[in-house]
């Protein structure tokens, strides 16, 4: 086993707050300054966004991140709003865009050396049902990660609370992997999220077990991990009785102005990073 780190993009621009904001390229430069060994790209503009680039920066980018040494940990679609990326959208152009749009950030994962994307699995509309919402999502997802499994990319099912209404919990995170029934669909979950709900992260690492391959790394509140009433010590405890192999990635910092990214990304490395070092080197190897 080995956990490892990794910085998410959302600080550097685009979700939910358009400031401050900075070009990928930059954000690359800074992240590995600060000292990680990985990063998770949000997949919005001006960052990642497939309709709006190009196959020459595509290319230019792939090559930045091997010159940098920077793994590349997930690739996180964005969701809601705009183009839209609802897989559970009662409108089925919505349904097939969110799906096409999947497929082409599977094949920019695979491209960058990328082995896992994030799959929220959308919210229902009112005048849907939760099970109508449910199948839809279940399908798309399915389609997903059938045309993933090419690539050698796995899909990684995420529950966010605050923001959609179909994925909440762990069950419904476990539930809907299954419904899937694909080999390459696993689990992952934000710290953020279950603080919110009130819910215990090791708790989460328990009941997800071996399908559990990615965490967002967030204090309540959005604050970098540490800074709020998070048990990040028994997470980490958890996350080394259980085996995890993946990546912590601090998703953190992004939900208001007037937080510096370049702080968030050092003050979380420097709070997790000799944690998960404990925790590494305690490991069965």
């Amino acid at each position: 086993m080995t956990i490892k780190l990794a910085m998410h993009t959302w600080p550097y621009a685009s979700n939910p707050t358009w400031l401050p904001a900075y070009t990928l390229e930059e954000t690359i430069k800074r992240v590995k300054k600060i000292g990680y060994d990985a990063i998770e790209i949000g997949a919005a503009s001006p960052h990642v966004f497939p309709p709006t680039l190009s196959a020459q920066r595509r290319k230019d980018l792939g090559k930045m991140l091997k010159d940098y040494e920077l793994e590349l940990a997930a690739m996180l679609p964005a969701h809601g709003g705009g183009p839209g990326n609802n897989v559970a959208s009662p409108i089925p152009e919505e349904r097939r865009w969110a799906i096409d749009h999947y497929k082409d950030m599977v094949q920019l994962t695979a491209d960058w050396g990328g082995k896992r994307l994030i799959c929220l699995p959308g919210w229902y509309i009112f005048g849907t049902t939760y099970r109508q919402a449910w199948d839809w999502a279940a399908q798309a997802i399915r389609e997903i990660a059938r045309f993933a499994q090419d690539f050698g990319v796995e899909i990684v099912i995420e529950p966010t609370p605050e923001d959609s209404n179909i994925v909440n919990t762990c069950d419904n995170t476990i539930d809907m992997m299954k419904d899937v029934g694909e080999p390459n669909v696993r689990l992952m979950f934000d710290s953020h999220h279950v603080i919110t709900e009130k819910e215990v992260m090791s708790d989460y690492v328990y009941a997800m077990g071996k399908d559990l391959v990615h965490i967002h790394a967030s204090d309540n509140n959005r604050l970098p991990p540490g800074m709020g009433r998070g048990d990040f010590p028994a997470l980490i405890d958890a996350l080394k009785e259980t085996g995890f192999d993946g990546y912590l990635s601090m998703e953190c910092g992004f939900h208001q102005r007037g937080i510096e990214p370049d702080w968030v990304a050092r003050v979380s490395l420097e709070y997790l990073k000799p944690l998960v070092d404990a925790a590494n080197a305690a490991a069965p190897r």
